[in-house]
């Protein structure tokens, strides 16, 4: 029986990073840098008013106030976005809006709550400071600053400041396009009546949000039949579009094992010691990986969670691409089975930690609202409450 580990190394093994590409930015969110962003021009581009006001001499409003305020003739009204440019003469104001360039020869902004507000001639009520309420051209990012790094990862807050320096595109790691596929002849699609025997398919629409949450691309979520040439057909249908394959069922023991026949000379079949999702598969089809989950929803989830989750963000750069881990004290006592590793659902609330639901890997309801995975040894059969055990947040 394979370790957990070992087949997390081979599964890492076989998934692997696509050449970097450049992207417009409403397609860069949340990707991972592939190169440097150097700044192609300073920010502010230019020196601007930070407040709705009146640009001035610093000299001309000395000593202003509201006993003894300055009066001055409004030369120019400058709205945001005015683009030619303008020199302030002694003794004048100029009207002024938040963000519009700073003609020449002002040295303060004047804000409007200190002043009638005069559109031909402003009284103003209160002195200013040189500089006061100027924002200096380059204050924010000089041109030639690196301003974002290879291996940092597209935010909102990223993609302004790119916008705001007129970068139009970023050099990406692109998204991992994978292949979800479901199988069993007694799946049918949700909300199609049920005949007999039937049962709503779940696996696919799981597993492929769960490719979207890691930041992959889904490129479709086939179910199929316990038919091998349909699944063949499938693959075929979808040969050298796919980065990576994952599909549910047909991996056990039993007959009509569709995917163990169809795959049975490309892909190694094995029992990881683990519960739940022991019957695994890993390889190769026409060049591209390929693993196989088992059916049972939990095991599936719970398998992408073990071996799929961290490899496909590390293949797209991110930097943190495990989910965090740390210990958390049992709040009850609990049993697992000998020789195999088990991650079972629990709910975390601070450092504690309390299991939930059974650890029958068809209870999907329990794993819905869970928010965290223990994970116990195979060396240990008894937990008691209170102890420490090693949990994976499911929650970030």
């Amino acid at each position: 029986m394979r370790s957990v580990e070992e087949h997390q190394r081979i599964v890492a093994g076989l998934i692997t990073a696509r050449p970097a590409a450049t992207l417009p930015l409403a397609d860069a969110e949340g990707l991972v840098l592939a190169a440097d962003v150097i700044a192609p021009s300073s920010l502010p581009g230019f020196d601007n008013s930070a407040m709705d006001g009146y640009a001035v001499l610093a000299t001309d409003v000395e000593g202003a106030s509201p006993d003894r305020p300055v009066k001055l003739p409004v030369a120019e009204d400058i709205p945001a976005g005015r683009t030619d440019q303008l020199r302030l003469e002694p003794g004048t104001a100029h009207r002024i809006m938040t963000g519009a360039m700073l003609p020449a020869g002002a040295t303060a902004v004047v804000p409007v709550e200190r002043t009638d507000a005069g559109t031909e001639t402003v009284t103003i009520s209160a002195a200013a400071a040189p500089g006061q309420h100027i924002r200096r051209a380059g204050e924010d990012v000089t041109a030639g600053t690196t301003v974002l790094r290879a291996g940092q990862v597209v935010t909102p807050a990223a993609l302004g400041l790119a916008a705001a320096l007129g970068v139009a595109e970023l050099t990406v790691r692109p998204r991992q396009r994978v292949l979800v596929m479901s199988t069993g002849t007694e799946l049918v699609a949700p909300g199609t009546p049920l005949q007999p025997g039937q049962i709503y398919e779940s696996n696919a629409v799981m597993l492929a949000a769960a490719v979207r949450q890691a930041g992959g691309e889904v490129l479709a979520a086939p179910m199929c039949g316990d038919d091998v040439a349909e699944f063949r057909g499938v693959l075929e249908r979808h040969r050298g579009q796919a980065d990576l394959i994952v599909t549910t069922g047909g991996v056990s023991a039993g007959a009509y094992e569709v995917v163990k026949d169809a795959l049975g000379g490309e892909v190694e079949f094995v029992k990881v010691a683990m519960q739940p999702g022991m019957p695994q598969g890993a390889g190769r089809v026409d060049g591209t990986p390929i693993i196989t989950l088992p059916g049972n929803p939990v095991s599936a989830l719970v398998s992408f969670e073990v071996f799929l989750r961290a490899p496909l963000r590390a293949a797209m750069g991110h930097p943190a691409p495990q989910r965090p881990r740390r210990t958390a004290t049992l709040t009850e006592s609990l049993t697992s089975p000998a020789g195999k590793r088990q991650f079972r659902r629990g709910v975390l609330a601070d450092d504690l930690v309390t299991g939930y639901g059974p650890p029958a890997s068809h209870h999907l309801r329990w794993l819905a609202s869970a928010n965290c995975l223990l994970e116990i040894p195979e060396d240990v059969t008894e937990i008691q409450a209170g102890t420490a055990v090693l949990v994976w947040d499911l929650s970030t």
